[in-house]
């Protein structure tokens, strides 16, 4: 059996994946409002927004 204690430290991938979470969003938004117009995308990202405060307001 190998030893463990040996590896080095997981690296922390919490900033990389903020940040491609902004990428993405922003493309799906992109999409939403080049097919279905702004009142569809405006809805959306008031929905993410109100799902990311319920998270907030659990957890807190």
């Amino acid at each position: 059996m190998r030893d463990t204690s040996d590896r080095p430290a997981a690296p922390n991938y919490t900033s990389a994946c903020i940040v491609m979470f902004g990428v993405n969003l922003t493309w799906i938004l992109m999409v939403i409002w080049a097919i279905w117009g702004l009142i569809a995308a405006a809805a959306l990202g008031w929905g993410v927004n109100w799902l990311i405060r319920r998270i907030e307001q659990t957890r807190a």
